[in-house]
C-alpha cells in the first residue's frame, strides 16, 4: 500500500485492462471469460481473438466512448492494436 493519495477518477491498469478485455470480447463476439483468461500479449487480430477490421472499428468506438481516447486519431499506424497489452498501455498513456 502506498501513501500517495488515490485519484478515484483514474482507474488502475488492472481495471482498465479488464474493461478493455470485455470490450474486445464484445467486439469480436467472443465469450468474455475466454478473453479474460488470455495472456496480455495475445494479438487482437491473431487466431485466438480473430478481430476483424469491422470489429476493430467497433472496438475503437467503444474505447473512445468509455475512456475518451481516440486511438485512430492518436495512433495513425494503429500499433496500439497489436495486443491486449499494447492497447491497455496506449489507453493508460492517453487518458
Amino acid at each position: 500500500m502506498t501513501d500517495a493519495p488515490h485519484d478515484s477518477t483514474h482507474e488502475d491498469r488492472a481495471t482498465v485492462e479488464r474493461e478493455l478485455r470485455s470490450m474486445i470480447a464484445e467486439a469480436a463476439r467472443l465469450d468474455a471469460a475466454v478473453v479474460g483468461k488470455l495472456p496480455a500479449d495475445t494479438e487482437l487480430f491473431g487466431p485466438e481473438i480473430g478481430l476483424t477490421s469491422l470489429a476493430g472499428v467497433t472496438l475503437l468506438g467503444a474505447v473512445d466512448d468509455r475512456f475518451g481516447v481516440d486511438v485512430a486519431a492518436l495512433d495513425l499506424s494503429l500499433d496500439s492494436l497489436q495486443s491486449i497489452a499494447t492497447l491497455t498501455e496506449f489507453v493508460m498513456a492517453h487518458r
